[in-house]
């Protein structure tokens, strides 16, 4: 990006609780592909706040996003930076509300794993054209499994829990749902919608899927598998 003018910048980082410990997605990880940009453009850059917290994606209801945007939309800053288009929002609306305010407020967006600055009219197309992509995707992931699931009760197959562990749908609705990025509790009811059952027997609650996704990392492609990671 070559600015036309000098920025006010205000940098964003965020995880989730279970995304903490990764090494890819951790808030340190972030801040220092954020602190390289504002160094690569220390030329350009009159003021920098960074804001981080811990916190879903699911909806913009977080309080260091929401006073970020504050600041940006009183003109106190200019541009938003975030290290991940998805450390910002995996909704496609609540995304495509940020870049509306941002455009009627006069601030600017820029993605940096993606290498876009939004205030450019192919960065906004592109930013977009990605985030109704990822939507597609899960609502295509969330039909294939329903129907593999029909499938399996069609050949007669037994949808429940396996010897001493659970059923193998389990692990494939928790691989494709992946509770970790968008909600333990709709995975939860999910399995229980289906007849699936814990390795105890029981119905499937936020803190059993939890517990048990804790102890199956590898098993379910949770990211922090790939560090050494204290279980909960």
């Amino acid at each position: 990006m070559i600015p036309d003018r000098s920025m006010k910048v205000i940098t964003y980082a965020r995880v989730s609780t279970q995304e903490q410990g990764d090494s890819q997605l951790g808030l340190e990880a972030q801040r220092r592909v954020m602190s390289a940009w504002v160094e690569a453009h220390k030329g350009d850059v009159e003021l920098w706040r960074p804001f981080a917290e811990v916190g879903s994606a699911g909806d913009l209801e977080r309080p260091e996003l929401a006073h970020a945007l504050a600041m940006l939309d009183q003109g106190k800053y200019d541009t938003l930076v975030v290290a991940k288009l998805d450390r910002l929002s995996r909704s496609v609306a609540d995304f495509a509300a940020v870049c509306d305010r941002a455009k009627r407020m006069g601030w600017r967006i820029v993605v940096l794993d993606i290498g876009i600055d939004m205030s450019t009219p192919t960065g906004e197309l592109v930013a977009n054209i990605l985030m109704s992509v990822a939507q597609w995707e899960r609502r295509m992931i969330s039909v294939r499994t329903t129907e593999a699931l029909a499938a399996k009760k069609a050949r007669g197959e037994r949808i429940g829990p396996a010897p001493a562990d659970v059923d193998p749908m389990v692990v494939d609705i928790v691989r494709e749902r992946e509770p970790w990025f968008t909600s333990w509790e709709a995975v939860a009811r999910e399995l229980n919608a289906h007849g699936m059952r814990t390795p105890q027997g029981g119905a499937w609650s936020r803190a059993s899927l939890y517990r048990w996704v804790m102890r199956n990392k590898g098993l379910v492609g949770h990211p922090g598998a790939v560090i050494d990671q204290e279980d909960e």
